[in-house]
C-alpha cells in the first residue's frame, strides 16, 4: 500500500475517539484524510472492505468526484487525521504529480478489493459450497 509520509507534520488535524464514526456511507463528502496515528475501517453496506492505518488515506473518492460517500468509516482506535480540502488536494496534485498517480493506485487497489468483496458475498448468499471451491486456493 502507496504511503502518504508527506503528511506526517500537517496541522490540519482532526482527532477521534475509538469507535467515532468519521463519516457515513451516503454523506456527502469534501475531505479526504490521511492516518497520523491510528487504524481506521471503511465499511460498505455494513461489510469491511478495508482498514487504513498510519500515512494511508481514505475518503479520497469526495475530491475526485462530487459524489456522496461510498462507504462509512470509523475509528477502530483512538485517531488523529490529516484533512485535506479539494483546494490543498489540487495544489499537491500540482506541486507533486506523482501524488496523483499515488491515490489512482490507492483507488484501483480498492476498487478490485471491493469487487471482489462484493463478488464473495453474492456467491455466499447463493450457495456458500460453491464459494469454499473457487476461492479454496486463495484463503
Amino acid at each position: 500500500m502507496t504511503k502518504f509520509t508527506m503528511f506526517r507534520q500537517d496541522e490540519n488535524t482532526q482527532e477521534f475517539k475509538k469507535g467515532s464514526v468519521i463519516f457515513g456511507e451516503g454523506n456527502p463528502g469534501d475531505v479526504m484524510y490521511v492516518v497520523i496515528d491510528g487504524v481506521v475501517e471503511l465499511k460498505l453496506q455494513g461489510v469491511t472492505v478495508n482498514q487504513v492505518s498510519a500515512d494511508e488515506i481514505f475518503g479520497e473518492m469526495a475530491l475526485v468526484d462530487s459524489s456522496p460517500r461510498s462507504a462509512t468509516a470509523h475509528a477502530v482506535t483512538d485517531c488523529k487525521l490529516a484533512v485535506v480540502d479539494q483546494k490543498r488536494f489540487e495544489f499537491v496534485v500540482q506541486q507533486t504529480p506523482n501524488f496523483a498517480i499515488q491515490v489512482m493506485g490507492v483507488m484501483a487497489d480498492r476498487l478490485r478489493k471491493t469487487t471482489e468483496i462484493s463478488i464473495k458475498e453474492k456467491i455466499r448468499k447463493v450457495n456458500p459450497n460453491i464459494l469454499d471451491a473457487l476461492f479454496a486456493i486463495d484463503e
